[in-house]
């Protein structure tokens, strides 16, 4: 094997990309590292290949890198005990409130503990119980108990 400049090049970079997800919490560069190698292994069977020829070949092992990552190992969201964690909308699901401002025109507004949320539903007088069905963003569906 010739350890011409582009070689060592390309396993340099796939060394100091792999060990560089060390440092990078996600599994970011690991998937650069591995289209790195692939160059390495692809400029040590033909070592005659154009820097142009190289760059567009690690962008293509690249793309193909992250997508076969996003593909086969990103399939499912983790299974955990506490779905609802940091989902603070979906944590109040099902909790009964008072409107602290009524609905009008479909907007109002209830307060949870020392927090005030907008809210969305049927046009409602302000002190009406209301049950909280969903939302999206700051803002919650109600309907009246």
């Amino acid at each position: 094997m010739n350890w011409n400049l582009p070689l060592v090049a390309w396993g340099t970079l796939a060394l100091l990309l792999m060990a560089g997800e060390a440092l990078v919490p996600g599994a970011a560069l690991l998937w650069f590292g591995l289209a790195a190698a692939a160059m390495f292994v692809v400029v040590a069977l033909v070592p005659g290949l154009s820097f142009a020829a190289q760059a567009l070949l690690f962008v293509v092992f690249s793309f193909v890198a992250v997508f076969a990552w996003r593909r086969w190992f990103r399939r499912t969201e983790p299974v955990t005990d506490q779905p609802t964690l940091n989902r603070r909308t979906a944590q109040l699901v099902g909790m009964h409130a008072v409107l602290e401002r009524g609905i009008e025109n479909g907007r109002g507004r209830v307060q949870i503990a020392d927090a005030y949320w907008d809210v969305t539903g049927p046009d409602l007088p302000a002190g009406t119980r209301v049950r909280i069905t969903g939302g999206e963003g700051m803002t919650l569906s109600v309907e009246p108990l």
